[in-house]
Formats: structure tokens, C-alpha cells, sequence
């Protein structure tokens, strides 16, 4: 395995999407990608990076984060760091003694409820997060080596993938953000079904929603595949890509889809009772939607 990365940007901002949306975050933008969805906003990533070492990448990471580090090491009589895992996550919250592909016997043992960094509703794990994103990043096979780095540090490290790509390989301390390509993305015949098996409870699983097709074709797999006793489920609404973000590689919606708006999908799932959490990206809601580095 090669000890180098080819690397879009790394950066300091706040978690935009996922359950630790507003939180803050050093991401770590690869490059490349073997999709080319509709909604794509990164396009930018498909080409666009540098050779970097691993211990370069990993030192970057640190630097940004030793503000944090510093004001994480100011007495405060409270421990904020979560009991028996260095990666900054703890255990779970999800009631998963009845999902069929619940893993791990602890996990699910007398359906406990145990605690994902999360008491109280506030993070209790060490900040900033950290993410490898993309393109996607697991088409770099070293990202593989730079996640487990980084969760030897004891950060707490997330990874969003696109899911058509095997993530059985990634570190388990990893918490994992990972798409099911809805129709509307022109992708989804690349769905690895394989890595819905792979899932804990401390992974999250995403469907990007542009359209009524995407809203009735997910709420069928969550009840056919019973993924809401699996891990935190999110739909994210298609933000509209601004002119420049446009790519010709993307893929056209495919014909006879009907777009949905950010309101009638919130309204579709309160109707319909569906156990998901709505999110917006916050970071376009805070800076242009097309503003890199945020």
C-alpha cells in the first residue's frame, strides 16, 4: 500500500450534515471519485489535488486541531473525554436488539442503550471532528491507513462514502456516513448491498433526495431492509447546484422523475411517521453554496 494520498484541500469549518451537524470539524478532501452523481457539488474534486505523504496529511490535521488541544488541556473539573475508547466514541444510543444486522454481541446484548459520545444531548468526545471525504475517499486504498492514524491519535473520525465501494476494510473505531444512491442520482444501480451488513449503530446511512421518485423508492428500503433498527438514518435534500458547480460528467436525472421541494419533503415525512432525521447542508446556508474550504 502506498504511504501517499492525493489531496483535494484540507480545512477547518463546522460539521455541515450528519447527527454532529454545527460541530467543528477538520475535513480532508480527497481526490477522485468513481461516480458521477446528478446533485454532485465537488465536482471540482474529480481531477484536482496534490501528492501528499500520510505523515504530511496526518500533521496538517494536528496542526489544525491544536487550538482545540489547547483549550482542551485547561482544567475545567470535568472529564470530557469519553470513558474506554480513544477514538472519541463511546459505545451507542440506538435500541438495536431486534435489527437482523445488528453487529457485535455487546452491542445488542439485552437491547441495551449505550452512548455514542452523547450525553445530555452535548458532545462528549475530544473536538475538532474529523472527516475524510471527497470524491471518494475509499478509491485511495491509503486512506485506509491515514482513518486508523488518525483514530490512534483519539480523535474522533468520520468518513463519508458513496457506498459503492466495500467498507468492511475501513477501522472499526470509524464512524461511517454512508449514501444509498437514490434514483434520482443516476447512480443507483451502483449500491453495494453488501455493506449494508457491514453497518453499527454508530455508522449513519444517508439517501440524498431531489425528487418523489428518491422519497417513495427510500421509504420502501428502510421498510424492506428494516434499516431504521440499524444506525441513524438522514435524508438530505438536493440543494441546487449554482452554475459553476455544474460538471458535463454528471449524470442527467433520469426521465420521468418529479422534483420535490426542501418543504414537501419535510412535510412527507411527518405525514408518513418516517424514524429519519431531515438535514440540511448548514455550511450552504452559512456561506454561498458554492464557496470550497466551508
Amino acid at each position: 500500500m502506498s504511504d501517499t494520498l492525493v489531496v483535494n484541500e484540507i480545512y477547518l469549518s463546522l460539521q455541515g450534515e450528519s447527527t454532529l451537524a454545527g460541530l467543528p470539524c477538520v475535513f480532508v478532501r480527497l481526490t477522485g471519485c468513481n461516480l458521477r452523481c446528478s446533485y454532485c457539488d465537488t465536482a471540482y474534486a474529480f481531477a484536482q489535488g496534490q501528492k501528499r505523504s500520510l505523515a504530511d496529511v496526518r500533521a496538517e490535521v494536528l496542526r489544525l486541531a491544536e487550538r482545540f488541544e489547547e483549550r482542551r488541556r485547561v482544567p475545567t473539573g470535568r472529564d470530557f473525554t469519553p470513558r474506554g475508547v480513544r477514538s472519541g466514541i463511546a459505545n451507542c444510543q440506538l435500541p438495536i436488539a431486534n435489527s437482523p444486522m445488528a453487529s457485535g454481541g455487546e452491542e445488542k446484548k439485552g437491547g441495551r442503550r449505550e452512548n455514542w459520545g452523547l450525553e445530555g444531548g452535548n458532545w462528549q468526545g475530544r473536538l475538532p471532528l474529523v472527516e475524510l471525504t471527497g470524491g471518494e475517499p475509499l478509491q485511495q486504498r491509503s486512506s485506509l491507513a491515514l482513518l486508523r492514524a488518525l483514530c490512534d491519535e483519539g480523535l474522533t473520525v468520520l468518513l463519508e462514502t458513496s457506498g459503492a465501494l466495500d467498507i468492511s476494510p475501513v477501522d472499526p473505531r470509524v464512524r461511517r456516513i454512508m449514501d444509498l444512491k437514490c434514483p434520482s442520482s443516476g447512480e443507483a444501480g451502483r449500491n453495494r448491498w453488501e455493506n449494508l451488513a457491514q453497518l453499527k449503530c454508530a455508522d449513519e446511512l444517508k439517501f440524498v433526495i431531489g425528487t418523489r421518485e428518491d422519497y417513495e423508492w427510500a421509504r420502501e428500503q428502510i421498510a424492506e431492509r428494516r434499516l431504521a433498527g440499524v444506525c441513524p438514518l438522514l435524508f438530505s435534500w438536493v440543494h441546487p447546484l449554482a452554475p459553476e458547480q455544474q460538471h458535463p460528467s454528471l449524470k442527467p436525472v433520469p426521465p420521468g422523475q418529479t422534483p420535490l421541494s426542501r418543504r414537501e419533503l419535510a412535510e412527507r415525512i411527518i405525514a408518513d411517521a418516517l424514524p429519519v432525521r431531515l438535514q440540511v447542508q448548514l455550511h450552504k446556508i452559512i456561506w454561498p453554496p458554492e464557496r470550497r474550504g466551508v
